[in-house]
């Protein structure tokens, strides 16, 4: 596949490499199913559950996801270098469907924590990422790899609209069934419809010794970007502790309905966010699109300390702080593998899939923490300083430079939240 180039144009991709670009895209978008499907149901219903009344328990079930995350992704992406990427991936998704038949019968918030744990430690996206660059050529990866952002975006759009309905319908035990099954199918897809690289005849990503290594983990630059998107996904789950109980308190809204806030909320957000990613592409702005994304999320926080009673500032609080959020999702994948050497961008971008996994496990623990002992209050004046903190250190940063005018990025996505720039 790799050396059937198009000679009047190089830079579109090969029939062959869009199909599996667009197979693994889906397959991709259904791990972050399973965690963005509960995100708007999950802490109103665990409150009738035994258990409930522990918001700490309740948090640590919706954050345990990422931590699972964390501690599986390295250890799976170095294995699918030596027994394949097919494997690894088969056995990601098994580990995933169990988490989710664990969640289909769990009838305590305890037995909830165990499945969530379960479905994260399937951490398929270091080999579904390595899958993607044995399968394209350099000219075209950028592509493929807004495939994949594109894919993440319409999953969590839909699941915000969807959850509340489907919710009302089958229950949280359902919306765990309906993942299993998708996961299943995946299997078939992987198996079926995938290319199998030849690993052996790959050249090796990774090439120097320790000391080049340690120094890839220690640039400052790559260090803050880790960090950014370690507290943007801490955001995203503290948010999601609080915010389906004021939708109730503020607008009277059952939870059924929610997703009357949700659709118009990730629509908008991403019709507002999109013109400024362009821009920002193409004036070289990146940096100051990503500090002005990150103030305005500060002063998103600062309006929720201000007037989470109130429900109708908490939805024009809600659309601004999506729009902050997909644009950095979008920016700052794309960001990491520019900053990091080529031999070692497969090593960078693992640490920085890791450190968002850990955000998403801290936002759950440390929210449901806070929302226990402190109140909604207490979350978002949290959060407002760590977003605050951010904003300080990344002000050091190194502007990134034009792109070559010889790789040319890929068009983004309208729904792409990650990989888009």
């Amino acid at each position: 596949m790799r050396s059937s180039t198009n000679p009047a144009n190089p830079f579109a991709m090969l029939p062959a490499e869009r199909r599996a670009a667009g197979w693994l895209a889906s397959i991709y978008a259904l791990r972050m199913f399973g965690m963005f499907m509960i995100l708007p149901v999950f802490a109103l219903h665990a409150a009738g559950m035994p258990g409930g009344d522990n918001l700490s328990l309740v948090g640590l079930a919706m954050g345990i996801y990422g931590l699972a995350q964390a501690c599986m992704q390295i250890p799976l992406g170095w294995a699918s270098d030596r027994v394949g990427r097919k494997p690894i991936i088969v056995a990601g998704l098994l580990l995933f469907a169990a988490g989710c038949w664990l969640g289909y019968v769990a009838t305590t918030v305890e037995q909830l924590v165990w499945a969530r744990a379960l479905q994260g430690a399937g951490a398929i996206s270091a080999a579904l990422s390595a899958l993607l660059a044995d399968v394209t050529r350099d000219e075209v990866r950028s592509k493929g790899m807004a495939m994949i952002g594109a894919s993440i975006g319409v999953t969590f759009a839909l699941s915000l609209v969807l959850a509340p309905v489907l919710y009302q319908w089958l229950g949280l035990s359902g919306l765990f069934g309906i993942t299993g099954v998708l996961s299943l199918l995946a299997i078939a897809v992987v198996l079926r419809l995938l290319p199998t690289p030849a690993l052996h005849a790959q050249v090796p990503k990774l090439q120097g010794g320790w000391q080049a290594t340690r120094a890839v983990l220690l640039q400052p630059d790559l260090l803050r970007l880790n960090l950014g998107i370690f507290t943007l996904h801490l955001t995203q789950m503290a948010l999601f502790v609080v915010v389906p109980s004021l939708l109730v308190s503020g607008l009277g809204l059952p939870l059924a309905q929610h997703w009357k806030v949700y659709l118009p909320v990730v629509v908008g957000s991403f019709v507002l966010m999109v013109p400024l990613m362009v821009w920002a592409e193409k004036q070289a702005k990146t940096k100051l699109v990503k500090l002005g994304a990150i103030a305005l999320m500060a002063l998103v926080m600062l309006g929720l300390v201000l007037a989470n009673q109130h429900g109708w500032a908490v939805v024009a609080l809600l659309l601004a702080y999506f729009v902050g959020f997909n644009l950095l999702e979008a920016t700052l994948p794309s960001w990491v593998s520019r900053v990091a050497p080529l031999t070692h961008r497969g090593l960078a971008l693992g640490v920085y899939n890791t450190s968002q996994a850990l955000g998403l496990f801290a936002g759950g623990a440390l929210g449901g923490l806070a929302y226990r002992h402190l109140g909604a209050q207490g979350v978002f004046e949290g959060v407002l300083l760590l977003v605050v903190l951010w904003f300080l250190l990344v002000r050091g940063i190194a502007a990134l430079p034009p792109r070559s005018a010889n790789t040319p990025p890929a068009s983004p996505s309208p729904t792409s939240t990650q990989h888009s720039i």
